[in-house]
């Protein structure tokens, strides 16, 4: 005989069949499987699912009664006790299952381990049992699994998909919009920039205060709101879809320009309205500040557009223009905060915790800049901060962080100017800040609309005509 032990196990099958009673009862044998499938007990037949219950005590109590009357003979069956008295009770090599009075048709739950004695023939059937039983039960694989994306080299992706300093974790240059998905729950090199500025959009959102939309003076503060949300979600949603294809990577960052282009005209309007310094206010810049800065996104836009075009053949030029590109408008915006910290410099101001909080926002965009032109550390040491620090990364934190450090700033200038600036400065308009947001929504929509038709075209044409040959799966060397 032998001797099997379900305990701990996920699946315990035996075969049994259905034979007729000599003293009336209606016991059961079933030519079937038993299946013990994760606490479930289950009688497979070939055309139903028959579920029985054996309630614990009663399996303790009558255990050798209700459960697996077994054979004792000779040998290692003999020491098992005194469970019955050999082959002449009539079970043979099957094992009966009998029911006990009140226990309905409900699936049992075992706390207790079952002890199974299986004779001639027992490890075959079970084993055959087991087979077809796994079948029954079992799901489809792909629905308890999912494959996540493979990951490739930088010598295995297209020149336009390499980053500087970056050797691994590069995604699929022709992922789908799931596998995009799929690997932002991956380690790749784009992992950590996806969330260093999604999970700060919501921050953002959570903490901003809720501005009073009936009154006038709380609307440069509303536009500025919504775009310190919108920003970090664009570049969130811009490096999660870039590797769709070449022609998407573009647009995605496209869409990630605009929304600091967008930035920088709120900063702008929320600057002109409760950071210009007193003695600026009423004055021609103070008048023309959010025109000006309109210009500035009509022409931040294109350039920047244009000199994405120019990395491959001008990579160092096209960084030295890009940076430019996106300082200029950030002078620009700061021109009211710089002149009040060269007055505090020279002594004609108070300490106040606004311009604290302005000093930090400045000390983390120098860092943002930096870190974006420079590409440390990962330039020092390739290949060793591909997934963890390199500037990008590290360019995103500095970026969240200084944004939190000038909405600090806003809102403490917002709040100790008021009274000044009610009386003293004319009352924002409508079309100073939401309209002029919404000719900066248009505006960017057109020049994104203007430059992504004709990569959307190429696209098109090129996947209707093929020249060359699909990229070809690449053995994954990284998971």
């Amino acid at each position: 005989m032998f001797l099997f032990a379900c305990e701990g196990m996920q699946d315990i099958h035996s075969s049994y069949r259905q034979t007729p009673s000599s003293n009336g009862q209606d016991n059961r044998i079933y030519d079937g499987s038993i299946v013990y499938y994760k606490q479930q007990l289950f009688i497979l037949l070939s055309d139903y699912i028959a579920p029985v219950k054996i309630r614990a005590h009663e399996l303790t109590a009558n255990i050798k009664l209700k459960v697996f009357p077994v054979w004792q003979g000779g040998g290692v069956a003999s020491r098992a006790g005194a469970w019955g008295q050999g082959w002449g009770q009539g079970w043979g090599r099957y094992m009966q299952w009998e029911l006990g009075p009140g226990v309905g048709g409900q699936v049992p739950v075992f706390d207790y381990p079952v002890w199974c004695v299986l004779c001639q023939g027992g490890r075959a059937r079970l084993r055959e049992a087991c087979r077809r039983g796994r079948g029954a039960l079992r799901l489809p694989a792909d629905m308890l699994s999912i494959k996540l994306p493979q990951l490739f080299d930088i010598h295995q992706v297209p020149k336009v998909f390499r980053e500087d300093g970056i050797i691994s974790g590069y995604r699929h240059p022709q992922s789908s919009a799931l596998d995009c998905i799929l690997s932002s729950f991956q380690m790749t090199n784009e992992t950590v920039n996806i969330w260093t500025h999604f999970l700060p959009t919501w921050y953002l959102y959570q903490w901003k205060p809720t501005p009073r939309l009936y009154l006038s003076y709380t609307w440069p503060l509303l536009v500025y709101m919504l775009l310190i949300c919108v920003y970090p979600f664009t570049s969130s949603c811009a490096h999660t879809f870039s590797t769709m294809s070449p022609a998407a990577r573009h647009i995605c960052y496209f869409f990630d320009y605009g929304a600091l282009s967008l930035y920088s005209l709120g900063c702008a309007i929320t600057y002109g309205s409760y950071v210009m310094p007193d003695c600026w206010v009423n004055s021609w810049l103070h008048q023309h500040f959010v025109p000006i800065a309109i210009c500035n996104t009509l022409n931040f836009s294109p350039s920047i557009f244009l000199i994405r075009f120019l990395e491959l053949q001008f990579p160092h030029r096209s960084k030295i223009l890009r940076t430019g590109a996106f300082v200029f408008p950030f002078i620009f915006d700061n021109i009211p905060l710089f002149y009040r910290l060269l007055l505090c410099c020279g002594g004609s101001c108070c300490h106040s915790e606004a311009l604290s909080s302005h000093c930090y926002h400045l000390l983390f965009a120098f860092l943002t800049c930096f870190l974006f032109a420079s590409h440390l550390p990962e330039r020092l040491a390739p290949g060793r901060f591909d997934y963890f620090g390199h500037s990008h990364q590290l360019f995103h934190i500095c970026a969240v962080v200084g944004t939190h450090f000038q909405m600090e700033a806003v809102l403490a200038d917002m709040t100790s100017r008021r009274t000044w600036l009610i009386t003293q400065a004319a009352v924002p308009s409508f079309l100073g800040t939401l309209g002029a947001l919404a000719l900066g929504v248009i505006l960017n929509l057109g020049i994104i609309g203007t430059f992504s038709a004709p990569l959307l075209w190429n696209s098109h044409h090129s996947a209707s005509h093929p020249l060359t040959p699909p990229m070809k799966q690449v053995k994954c060397t990284h998971q």
